[in-house]
């Protein structure tokens, strides 16, 4: 077996082992069978452990022979092929390994191995323990998917994977309705986020004929590739990717739902929305920062957005009053600024900079259930209370000080301003072509139904919720 060969089929298993995991904890609960808890452990450990390993191999041999770029094509689930006019379509099921997907799927498969091992502990004997690690088993497969994608097609379906899984994770205890109220809002901004990624990837195919990063972003590796697009398109093309990297990253204007994801439990929170899907937006603007070296106007929007979002995250972090809250804040301080290192034309830094910060929250926020008690020790040792004092109070007069603790208590009105401008919009615009349509169904059925019109009047279980 020479290295070429050796080097696919590490990449099979970097992928099969997650979905193994999947398969398994999915088809029991489908059968409405149960795994033990000590099962469901070593399964787990047994999947994520294969995986890490067989990444670091690939690193290892990548390193030591010089490989900085090494594709794992399992082949087309559609190709449909063109005309003189029409360059054809086709579904890659294609996988990437370079400086920027390797170090992102052993960050993954490591971080959410110890949460894993942390899981099992803190989810002893709970009701949706299975559950809970079924869903857990989704995100590890759509992150690997997403980092390891070498296709849009690839990455929209980890994406969707890693969505779908955090939004039903943050409705986790759903016999509250906080939890599943927020669950919802979570699921309203990815929606945003999925449908930009979605067109973004319909422009790649109208522009390019194809949806291969290693095709649009040029034949050289990670960072040094050059698109083929011009600068008019990859404006187009990047704007849509921004939105949609903004959504997953809750960048400004849709900061509101991270702090809202911390109803899930502490093992998902500390994992999904403090240390990898909330850099998965970062990730993605880096897999396509060739776009952004083409397009100076959108480089420039990336960082005005970033610096934005770290300003909006350090002002609204000071007035939580809980530390789940307080540290999903200082994490989007973070992406804010990793963001706004990406449009600065930085690479290897902001990636250092994920890993670095990704690490670093899953300790806090694994660490953050006994912080509490912690505190209490030491002002019963101190005698005292500890007590920070704010930041600039005698820079600022009283009402501007006022102003911005109301600004920050309210997380800058995004929750309502999205829900004016963004949600209720599409609702109108979806009852309206319903409206549509029953009189359409209605007219062709030779009358109006009494029982559609009524319909109509009633509020849907959606924005009952939100």
């Amino acid at each position: 077996m020479n290295l070429d060969e050796l080097l696919y089929w590490l990449g099979v298993i970097v992928v099969s082992a997650p979905t193994v995991m999947v398969v398994l904890l999915g088809a029991v609960s489908l059968l409405s069978g149960k795994f033990s808890e000590r099962a469901i452990g070593r399964i787990v450990q047994i999947c994520v452990i294969v995986g890490l390993l067989s990444s670091l191999l690939i690193l290892g041999l990548m390193l030591t022979n010089d490989r900085r770029h090494v594709a794992v094509n399992l082949g087309n689930l559609v190709h449909l092929h063109g005309s003189q006019f029409d360059q054809g379509y086709h579904f890659a099921i294609k996988f990437i390994f370079d400086r920027l997907s390797v170090p992102f799927a052993i960050l993954s498969f490591l971080l959410c191995g110890v949460i894993g091992a942390f899981a099992t502990r803190y989810m002893h004997r709970e009701q949706g323990f299975n559950r809970f690690f079924t869903l857990y088993a989704i995100f590890v497969l759509g992150m690997i998917v997403t980092s390891l994608a070498g296709t849009i097609e690839t990455l929209f379906v980890g994406w969707e994977l890693v969505g779908l899984s955090s939004a039903l994770l943050v409705a986790f205890f759903h016999e509250r309705s906080a939890p599943v109220r927020n669950g919802l809002r979570v699921w309203i901004v990815y929606r945003i986020s999925d449908a930009a990624l979605l067109t973004a990837s319909v422009v790649m195919h109208h522009m390019t004929g194809f949806g291969d990063f290693d095709k649009m972003m040029g034949i050289e590796s990670w960072p040094d590739q050059t698109p083929i697009i011009n600068p008019h398109q990859a404006l187009i093309v990047g704007s849509l990717l921004l939105v949609s990297a903004a959504g997953k990253s809750a960048l400004v204007p849709f900061s509101g739902w991270l702090p809202r994801a911390m109803e899930g439990p502490t093992p998902s929170s500390a994992v999904f929305y403090g240390a990898l899907s909330v850099h998965l937006g970062a990730f993605l603007l880096l897999r396509t920062s060739p776009l952004l070296d083409s397009s100076p106007l959108l480089s420039a929007i990336v960082v005005v957005l970033g610096l934005l979002t770290a300003i909006f995250a350090a002002v609204a972090g000071r007035v939580q009053t809980d530390i789940k809250s307080a540290l999903s804040f200082a994490s989007l301080t973070q992406v804010g600024i990793i963001t706004a290192e990406i449009g600065l034309g930085l690479r290897y830094i902001p990636l250092i900079h994920i890993l670095g910060h990704a690490c670093l929250r899953t300790l806090q926020f694994v660490r953050a259930p006994t912080l509490l008690h912690d505190y209490r020790l030491m002002e019963n040792a101190l005698g005292e209370r500890i007590s920070a004092r704010p930041a600039g109070e005698k820079l600022f007069s009283e009402r501007v000080r006022v102003w911005s603790y109301r600004f920050a208590l309210e997380r800058g009105y995004l929750d309502a301003l999205l829900v004016k401008f963004i949600v209720t919009p599409l609702l109108g615009t979806l009852r309206f072509c319903d409206r549509c349509e029953r009189r359409w169904t209605d007219f062709l059925a030779g009358g109006q139904s009494r029982e559609s019109e009524s319909r109509e009047l009633q509020t849907s279980p959606v924005e009952e919720l939100i």
